[in-house]
C-alpha cells in the first residue's frame, strides 16, 4: 500500500500533544516555504535553513533569498521563525551532479540535489539539537515526495537525527501557497533553479514560439 505521508505526520502530530518539538525545515524557496510555515508553526519550533548551492545565476539565488526574507516579515514570523542563511556554493552543487548534467529534469540529477540539500540539513539539525529536519520541496506537484521522503529517512537514520515526514502539497497545501504568494506580493519564479532547468524553460519557451 502506498504511503501516506501527510497522514502520518498529522498522527505525530496528534500524539505529541501540546510538545512543540523543534525542526529544522529546509527551505527550496519563499513562496513554497509560505503553506509549510503556515501550518507547521501552530505544532513545532521552527528554524528555517536556507540552503540552495543549486540556483542559478547568483542574482536569482540572492532574489530568492530576498523573497523568502520577505515572506517572514509579510507573515508576521520574525523572531518566532529564525532564519540559518548559508552562502551561494555552487560548487558544492556542481561537484555533485558531475556526470548527470544532461540528465532530463526529474531524473538522477534533481535526486542528487534533493541528497545534498537534505543532508545539509541533517547534519546541522544533528549539530543543534533538534528534534527533527524537513523540507518544503514535497508542497510542490513537480516533485516526487516518496522519492524525497525515503531520502530524508535515509539521511536521517545515517545522521542520527529524526526526519519528519510529509506530503504538503496534500489539503490543499500547494493552492494554499498560491493564495499566500499573492497575498504577501511575492515573487514566483518560472524555473525549477539550476542552471540546466533553465536551459530546458527557455527551451520550453523557444519552442511555443509562434512562427513569424
Amino acid at each position: 500500500m502506498e504511503r501516506n505521508f501527510q497522514r502520518e505526520l498529522d498522527a505525530l502530530i496528534k500524539n505529541q500533544g501540546d510538545r512543540m518539538p523543534r525542526v529544522l525545515l529546509h527551505s527550496c524557496c519563499g513562496p513554497c516555504s509560505s503553506a509549510v510555515l503556515e501550518a507547521l508553526t501552530r505544532h513545532f519550533q521552527v528554524t528555517l535553513l536556507w540552503y540552495n548551492p543549486n540556483l542559478y545565476p547568483e542574482a536569482e539565488f540572492e532574489k530568492r533569498l530576498d523573497t523568502q526574507l520577505q515572506l517572514i516579515q509579510a507573515a508576521g514570523l520574525t523572531g518566532q521563525v529564525p532564519v540559518v542563511v548559508e552562502p551561494w556554493q555552487p560548487e558544492r552543487y556542481y561537484s555533485r551532479v558531475q556526470g548527470l548534467e544532461r540528465e532530463p529534469e526529474k531524473g538522477r540529477r534533481c535526486t542528487e540535489c534533493f541528497r545534498l540539500r537534505l543532508e545539509e540539513t541533517a547534519r546541522l539539525a544533528k549539530e543543534r539539537g533538534f528534534d527533527y529536519f524537513c523540507t518544503t520541496l514535497t508542497l510542490s506537484r513537480h516533485k516526487n515526495a516518496p522519492l524525497i521522503n525515503a531520502l530524508g529517512e535515509e539521511i536521517g537514520r545515517a545522521a542520527g537525527v529524526p526526519w519528519l515526514p510529509s506530503d504538503f502539497k496534500k489539503k490543499g497545501g500547494e493552492l494554499r501557497s498560491q493564495e499566500l504568494s499573492r497575498q504577501y506580493g511575492l515573487y514566483r519564479q518560472d524555473y525549477c533553479g539550476c542552471e540546466f532547468s533553465l536551459r530546458q524553460a527557455h527551451q520550453s519557451k523557444e519552442g511555443n514560439r509562434p512562427d513569424t
